[in-house]
Order: structure tokens, then C-alpha cells, then sequence
């Protein structure tokens, strides 16, 4: 019985060659990331914005021209509607109204009244205040830049500095462009979304750290080696493990967006890009960076380089 491989053996890709095409392709991403974020933000949810949120089913599907000419009318302020998954569900988003709780029960009674002959369940019906919104959104902000620090700070003591500043640009990388997928799509961003980039944040770095322990290990082997040379060796000798990991865990994402419905979609989509991304940054750019950090290699008295070498040549 054969064992499935994804990745041969003996594989001797050479990803420092391509150093400079994946930076080019990083460089890229990024800027067009916060390019686009700067131009046209980020379709921020109600957790961040604050409003009324009515989640419907309708008779037959949705008509939604007419919900909104219903909607429009009633004064309310902004009012945006879109299909929820399936033809018949639909989002109702209310900017929040002047006033307190009574203001907002108001505001979702006048819209049952204007469209509840069309209705046939109100699945949900959320309120967030302005203030809890803006908490809310600087407290994603601090969690993510939160792990971001404690990852360098593990990274630092558990390697050295200059694996610690590669590993956080590597992370960097993956959440910008993250945030950036969903500024191209105009993805709805909210609290589950900071927790797939947190989630994210994690998966890259574990990556990151079996490719760095590889690397530490063979700077203590291969003490004369060109680090070009050695960073190819690392890379290779753990790439069926990082790739096998991503697939795997690709497949149970793939389900969750495909069957987990449309109030997880954008989790599942975040979850998705970032494996995909993670894996990527930990290969072609947090390792190629260290060529130019120029990390210890230890010294010629740790032993067994000469020998190893010997018997490598």
C-alpha cells in the first residue's frame, strides 16, 4: 500500500533564486492592499458601526427593488439591503436612530409594518450602539496588534532578533493583504472576521517557526554553507510537512464555506485566503528575509560541522 505524497522526496526547489520575484509579488499585494483600503475602506459590519440589523425570509425570492422603495420612504436614514445566501433571505441594515433603546424598537416596528406582508420569519433582529461599535473596533485593532508583538517577542526569545523581525514582516504581510481582500470585495468586516485574522496570525507563524527550527538547525550543521544554499536546504526538507498541513486543513475550510452558510462566509473566506497566504509568506519571504538579516551561525566550536558536511558532499 502506497502512502499518498503531495510533495516527492528529495525535493530541491530553488526558492532563494526566486527571491525576487516573490518580493516583488509581496511588495504588490501589500501596496495594493492599503491602497485600497485607503480608497474605499472596508464594508465594516454592524458590531463596528453600530444600527439595526433584521435578517429576513420572504415569500418566494426576494424582491428587492421593491423592499427597498418601501424602506426608503420611512425616513430612517441609510438603509441597505442584499441578498443573505439563499434567494429568499435578506439583510436589512438601519443606521442607528437619534434617541435610546426605545428609538431603535421604534424604528424596527414601523419597518415590520411597511414590509410585513412580505415576510415570512424574522430570523433575527440585532441592535449595537455607537459607543459599544467603537470599543468594539478599537479593541480588534489592539488584538491584533497585540499578537502581532507577543509573536515577535516569542520569536525574538525563542530564535534570535533577526528571525523575530522576519517572521513579524512575513505576518504583517498576511494580515494586510487579508484586509485588503476584503476592501477589493467589499466583504462584510466584523467581529468574526478580527477573529479569523487573529486565527490567521496563528497558523502563519506555526508555519514560520517549523521552517525557522529547520533553518537553526542546519546553520548549526552546516557551518560554511552559502546561506542561500542553506535557507534551499531548510525549505525543502519541510515542505511536504507545510503543505500537506495546509491542504488538510483546506479541505475542512472549503466545507465550512460551502455548506456553513452565509452568516459564517466571510470567517470561512478570511480562513481560506489566509492558509493560502501563510503558507506562501512562510516559504517564499519570511525565510529568503533572513539572507539579509545575516543571523548568528554559531561558532566553529559547537562541533559536528566538518563531519556532517563531509558526508553531505
Amino acid at each position: 500500500m502506497k502512502l499518498l505524497k503531495l510533495i516527492p522526496d528529495n525535493t530541491a526547489i530553488d526558492f532563494l533564486g526566486r527571491r525576487f520575484i516573490t518580493f516583488g509579488f509581496s511588495a504588490f499585494l501589500v501596496i495594493a492592499s492599503v491602497v485600497m483600503f485607503m480608497g474605499q475602506g472596508l464594508n465594516l459590519g454592524i458590531d463596528f458601526l453600530g444600527g439595526i440589523l433584521i435578517e429576513i425570509e420572504t415569500d418566494g425570492p426576494a424582491k428587492i427593488g421593491e423592499l427597498r422603495s418601501k424602506l426608503g420612504g420611512l425616513g430612517l436614514g441609510e438603509v441597505a439591503l442584499q441578498e443573505f445566501g439563499e434567494p429568499d433571505n435578506v439583510l436589512i441594515r438601519i443606521q442607528r436612530q437619534e434617541g435610546g433603546d426605545e428609538a431603535q424598537q421604534a424604528a424596527v416596528r414601523v419597518v415590520k409594518d411597511a414590509i410585513g406582508k412580505d415576510v415570512v420569519e424574522y430570523r433575527r433582529t440585532e441592535f449595537v450602539g455607537p459607543t459599544v461599535g467603537a470599543e468594539l473596533k478599537r479593541a480588534a485593532i489592539w488584538a491584533v496588534l497585540a499578537a502581532i508583538g507577543a509573536i515577535l517577542l516569542y520569536i525574538w526569545f525563542r530564535f534570535e532578533w533577526q528571525f523575530g523581525v522576519g517572521a513579524v514582516v512575513a505576518l504583517s504581510h498576511d494580515v494586510i493583504s487579508t484586509i485588503g481582500l476584503f476592501s477589493l470585495f467589499q466583504l462584510e468586516f466584523n467581529l468574526a472576521t478580527v477573529a479569523a485574522v487573529l486565527t490567521i496570525a496563528g497558523y502563519s507563524i506555526n508555519d514560520t517557526v517549523v521552517v525557522y527550527d529547520r533553518v537553526r538547525e542546519n546553520m548549526r550543521r552546516y557551518k560554511k554553507m552559502p546561506l542561500d544554499e542553506l535557507f534551499n536546504i531548510s525549505i525543502n526538507e519541510t515542505l511536504s510537512r507545510t503543505v500537506m498541513t495546509s491542504v488538510t486543513t483546506m479541505l475542512a475550510l472549503i466545507a465550512l464555506f460551502v455548506f456553513g452558510g452565509e452568516v459564517i462566509r466571510g470567517f470561512a473566506i478570511a480562513l481560506i485566503w489566509g492558509v493560502l497566504i501563510g503558507t506562501y509568506s512562510s516559504i517564499s519571504l519570511a525565510v529568503p528575509l533572513l539572507l539579509y538579516l545575516n543571523p548568528h551561525r554559531g561558532t566553529a566550536d559547537d562541533g559536528g560541522t566538518e563531519v556532517i558536511e563531509a558526508e553531505a558532499s
